[in-house]
């Protein structure tokens, strides 16, 4: 399997208790001497309406969040098929909120609104 690549949304296999979901891709693609590994961020259709969530309209998907807080890496075996892509504009949406989740961005009194 060829590494996923930043901005796709692929169906997932979390395990048992996370089941099976759709995961939005946040890592760039492994090379060959890198390990098989995506660092992904899930999508939920149970808001809580955290700063941390970021709604994001596409057709592939039921409507819901990418929870930005329940970042996780998981091997590329887990990934189980292609769902679609975001576009740049969507992705960007998604990577403000990481880097404010990260602690990369502060939050501005704007985002606190």
């Amino acid at each position: 399997m060829s590494s996923p690549n930043r901005g796709e949304v692929w169906l997932v296999d979390l395990g048992y208790t996370a089941k099976v979901r759709p995961c939005l891709v946040i890592s760039i693609p492994a090379v060959d001497q890198d390990r098989a590994l995506a660092t992904l961020i899930p999508h939920t259709t149970s808001s809580r309406s955290s700063r941390f969530e970021v709604k994001v309209e596409v057709k592939f998907l039921r409507s819901g969040v990418f929870d930005v807080q329940n970042l996780i890496t998981i091997p590329h075996a887990k990934l189980l098929r292609k769902l679609g892509s975001l576009t740049p504009e969507q992705l960007v949406e998604v990577e403000e909120v990481l880097l404010l989740w990260l602690g990369f961005e502060e939050e501005t009194a704007e985002d606190e609104e």
